[in-house]
């Protein structure tokens, strides 16, 4: 059973950044996609970023696109989401997500996930 943990959710202002972390208990995380989704209130949840099992190639949504970065280290069973220039259209719960297979497919949908995280609290304040 694999087990995701997400660290690093918060409230920030408008403009700041956050450093969002996942660490994995599974044992084939280096070979598996992982990434990140979202969920506002009222609102389905939905892909953020995505990055292959050796980080070679990434994803973004467009509302990410120049702002979030996502990384792994896979020595460390963990993956990060960078993200800079909040607005408050970002706050949301934070999910990592899991994919047994090694990256993510075009359409990057809830139903292409393994396994996720409990997850994080993003508020951000105008």
């Amino acid at each position: 059973q694999v087990q995701l943990v997400e660290s690093g959710g918060g409230l920030v202002q408008a403009g700041g950044s956050l450093r969002l972390a996942c660490a994995s208990s599974g044992r084939t995380f280096s070979s598996s996609a992982m990434g990140w989704f979202r969920q506002a209130p009222g609102k389905e949840r939905e892909f953020v970023a995505g990055i292959s099992w050796s980080g070679g190639v990434t994803y973004y949504a467009d509302s990410a696109k120049g702002r979030f970065t996502i990384s792994r280290d896979n020595a460390k069973n963990t993956v990060y989401l960078q993200m800079n220039s909040l607005k408050p259209e970002d706050t949301a719960v934070y999910y990592c997500a899991g994919r047994r297979t090694s990256t993510w497919s075009q359409r990057k949908t809830v139903n292409e996930v393994a396994y996720w995280g409990q997850g994080t609290q993003v508020t951000v304040s105008s």
